[in-house]
């Protein structure tokens, strides 16, 4: 059995990243996969993600970071994986066949209100960080309302990042947050 693969998800000033750094280093053998950086590895030709033509992009990047992830939960390190993976992107975690594909998936939405979600997007300093108000509300309107995945959003408004990481640490062990495989496609 591979080591577990937990994907911290949600929209832009979530507390993605934080959060994603801080449950990783709880395990005694974990890696912490950014997805921003293979983004940036694209050198040249890229297309901004949260842009509508994107999308083959954005798919061979999301089966990029899949591939990693398997690897390294195929070789005992329980995987995080932090960005803004929605459920147009699960199927790339959640096929069923291939390395890592005995590893359990974790799917955790971390999901602030909206305003505070562009407050805390907006009050980021980095220099490459997405802070533009449409594309940050955009892609919180694409995690508002996610159907049968909704049970697995957890409300970090009123959070500090320890109260969130203590949030998600018990999502992951209560294991209501685990997604099923599905057949290779």
């Amino acid at each position: 059995m591979s080591a577990d693969i937990i994907i911290l998800s949600g929209p832009p000033g979530a507390g993605k990243s934080t959060t994603a750094r801080a449950l990783a280093s709880t395990f005694p053998r974990s890696v912490h996969l950014h997805t921003d950086d293979f983004w940036r590895s694209i050198v040249s030709g890229a297309i901004p993600p949260y842009l509508p033509e994107s999308g083959v992009q954005n798919h061979l990047v999301m089966r990029v970071i899949q591939g990693a992830a398997a690897t390294y939960a195929a070789g005992g390190f329980v995987t995080v994986v932090d960005g803004v993976i929605g459920p147009w992107m699960l199927h790339h975690f959640q096929l069923a066949d291939g390395v890592g594909a005995t590893a359990r998936l974790h799917y955790v939405v971390l999901r602030p209100s909206r305003a505070e979600t562009l407050r805390r997007a907006q009050s980021r300093t980095a220099p490459d960080a997405l802070i533009a108000e449409e594309p940050v509300a955009s892609l919180w309107d694409e995690f508002s309302g996610l159907g049968r995945l909704e049970r697995h959003v957890i409300d970090t408004t009123s959070q500090e990042p320890a109260a969130t990481l203590v949030a998600v640490r018990e999502a992951v062990a209560s294991k209501a947050f685990l997604l099923k495989a599905e057949p290779a496609r």
